[in-house]
C-alpha cells in the first residue's frame, strides 16, 4: 500500500522519514500563532497546481517534497491531486497549538475532496514527534483514526473562528464538544491566554518572561531567541510573544478562561 504522511514540523518530518513509515512525507511549517494571517486566497493558492501560482508571492507546497518526486515537481499538481495518488494518507500531528491550527486549516481545505477524505487518517501524538529518534518512531504508532464528518465540521468551525477579526468565536469553541481532536481544547485555551490581561495588558508568555527576570533566573537578553532555552511556555514560547496581533478586539470586551476573566484591548493589525 502506498502511503503519504502530512505533518506540521520539519524535525517531526525528519523523524518520520528516518523511520521509513511512508513513501512520502510532507512537512507544512506555516506559523499561524503569530504575525499576519495569510488570506484564504493566498493559502488556497499555495496548495493549488503550479500554473495557478503565476504571479503569486507565496511559496508552493511542491517545494516541500523530496527530490525523488521530481516528476510531481515538473507536472505541478495541486495537493489534492497529489494525495489521490496514494492509497492511504495520514496526518501526524503534534499537540502544540501551531500544529493544531495547521491541522484544522488543512482539513478545512481537503474536505472538498471526497476521494482524499475517504483514505485519510489522523494520528495525534501526545508529545513532539521531532523529539523522537527514528527507531522509536518506527515502533511507536499512535492510533489511526479515520477522518469523519464530525472532524470536518469541527475543523471548519475552528478555522473560521481563528480567521475571525475578533476572538469571540474562538472563545465560543470552549462551549463545543472538541473531543474528536484531543489537543484542540487545550490549544484554544493556551491561545486565549496570550491575549492581554485586564490589569497589565500582557499575555501569559509575556507575564512568564517578567516572572523569570524578576526572580533572577535569567537575564533579559537570555530570553531571546529562545529556541534552545530550557524553558518555553507550552503553546507559544518566548520567541512568539505578541503572536495574536492580528485580532482586533473591543476595549470593553471580556471573556473567561476557567475562573479567570480577561478584557481584550485593540491590537495593531486586522486579520484578513
Amino acid at each position: 500500500m502506498t502511503r503519504l504522511i502530512l505533518t506540521f514540523d520539519d524535525s517531526g518530518a525528519g523523524a518520520l522519514k528516518g523511520a521509513g513509515l511512508a513513501d512520502c512525507v510532507i512537512p507544512f511549517g506555516l506559523r499561524f500563532v503569530w504575525g499576519r494571517l495569510q488570506s484564504r486566497s493566498e493559502l488556497d493558492t499555495s496548495l493549488s497546481s503550479r500554473p495557478a501560482m503565476r504571479g503569486a508571492s507565496i511559496s508552493h507546497w511542491l517545494d516541500l517534497i523530496d527530490e525523488c518526486f521530481e516528476d510531481a515537481r515538473s507536472h505541478g499538481p495541486g495537493l489534492i491531486e497529489f494525495c489521490e495518488r496514494f492509497e492511504a494518507v495520514e496526518l501526524w500531528v503534534d499537540p502544540e497549538p501551531n500544529a493544531q491550527l495547521q491541522l484544522i486549516w488543512l482539513l478545512d481545505y481537503l474536505r472538498s475532496s471526497a476521494n482524499v477524505i475517504s483514505g485519510l487518517a489522523l494520528l495525534q501524538a501526545d508529545s513532539g514527534i521531532g523529539g523522537q529518534l527514528p527507531k522509536a518512531v518506527a515502533a511507536w504508532r499512535p492510533r489511526a483514526v479515520p477522518i469523519r464528518s464530525d472532524h470536518l465540521a469541527i475543523a471548519a468551525a475552528a478555522w473560521a473562528a481563528w480567521r475571525a477579526p475578533t476572538p469571540q468565536d474562538w472563545f465560543g469553541l470552549l462551549a463545543q464538544d472538541l473531543k474528536t481532536f484531543p489537543h484542540l481544547r487545550n490549544s484554544v485555551i493556551s491561545l486565549l491566554e496570550e491575549l492581554p490581561m485586564r490589569g497589565s495588558g500582557l499575555g501569559a508568555t509575556e507575564m512568564r518572561m517578567l516572572e523569570l527576570i524578576s526572580g533572577g533566573h535569567v537575564h533579559p537578553y537570555e530570553l531571546f531567541p529562545g529556541h534552545k532555552k530550557p524553558y518555553a511556555r507550552q503553546g507559544l514560547g518566548y520567541w512568539e510573544v505578541g503572536g495574536l496581533a492580528g485580532w482586533v478586539v473591543p476595549l470593553s470586551g471580556a471573556c473567561g478562561v476557567g475562573t479567570r476573566r480577561r478584557t481584550f484591548r485593540s491590537r495593531n493589525a486586522r486579520r484578513r
